[in-house]
């Protein structure tokens, strides 16, 4: 099953705070399943077979699991979209996105820059976004309205860092390996030598680190919509842009520029597509 596109649904404010609330117990379903297993010994799948490698673990089945019996049993009509297991339709419109464990590779080795995302569709847009980092105890959620971060201090409101220019920013991307033709990694390369600083590894966690004004840029490529419907809320309610490299909407995953405000995107994007033609 596919996401299907459709005019979107309209989600009342106060179903929203319902929606939430699922989602976070979700999220501590999740928790209590990959706790169990980080810097465990591990049963290690690979996904891609014998030409590459895409890990998959126990605690990723078992997590998604998790989530899928609390957030169904919560909206048995909304639909569910996940890396592990099938899907199941969606009756309202909407459909829930989820990656257990974004970042399989951080996890087995032990790194705790993973992190669990929960997203909501509603045929047209991410509308809600939860992104949860159980080792940390750090919780990142946003809708339309907000975009916060719940740690061990109590509750934040996130901002993402303005006035920045990319000759001043910070980029992250997982790995420079990723841009595997002589295209995507030329692309790359124009905005790594443009930036003052680029930082490596992060997966989702570095989304979070540029809706708190940590980062201000984050490339990725070959995303699925379960990588990325749960922080395009977060990045954008917290003041920044988010589209795949040809300025469009990222929902459907791709490859993703995130930035800290329309200005920066704008440069960053000019430089990508400027690297296309070259």
């Amino acid at each position: 099953m596919s996401l299907a596109k459709h005019a979107p649904v309209i989600v009342a404010p106060e179903k929203i705070d319902a929606l939430l609330l699922a989602a976070a117990q979700a999220a501590d379903a999740a928790a209590a399943v990959t706790m169990k297993y980080f810097r465990q010994p591990l049963q290690i799948d690979n996904k891609a077979g014998q030409d590459a490698f895409d890990p998959v673990t126990q605690a990723d089945k078992q997590a998604e699991l998790a989530i899928r019996d609390v957030l169904i049993s919560a909206f048995p009509d909304i639909g569910f979209y996940g890396e592990e297991h099938a899907n199941v339709a969606s009756e309202s419109g909407l459909t829930w996105v989820v990656d257990p464990i974004d970042g399989t590779r951080a996890f087995m080795s032990g790194m705790p820059l993973w992190g669990t995302l929960i997203g909501l569709f509603d045929g047209q847009n991410a509308i809600l976004g939860l992104m949860d980092q159980p080792f940390f105890k750090e919780r990142y959620t946003a809708t339309a309205a907000f975009a916060q971060l719940h740690d061990a201090r109590g509750f934040h409101p996130l901002s993402t860092r303005t006035g920045v220019t990319l000759g001043q920013a910070t980029m992250y991307c997982t790995t420079p390996d990723m841009f595997d033709t002589q295209n995507s990694y030329r692309r790359f390369t124009a905005v790594k030598n443009g930036c003052r600083l680029t930082r490596y590894g992060g997966d989702c966690y570095a989304y979070g680190l540029l809706a708190a004004g940590h980062a201000d840029v984050v490339l990725d490529c070959d995303l699925k919509p379960y990588d990325i419907q749960a922080l395009i809320p977060l990045i954008e309610a917290a003041g920044g842009v988010v589209t795949n490299w040809e300025g469009q909407s990222a929902v459907d995953g791709g490859f993703i520029v995130a930035a800290g405000s329309a200005s920066l995107h704008e440069e960053t994007l000019a430089l990508l597509q400027a690297g296309e033609s070259a």
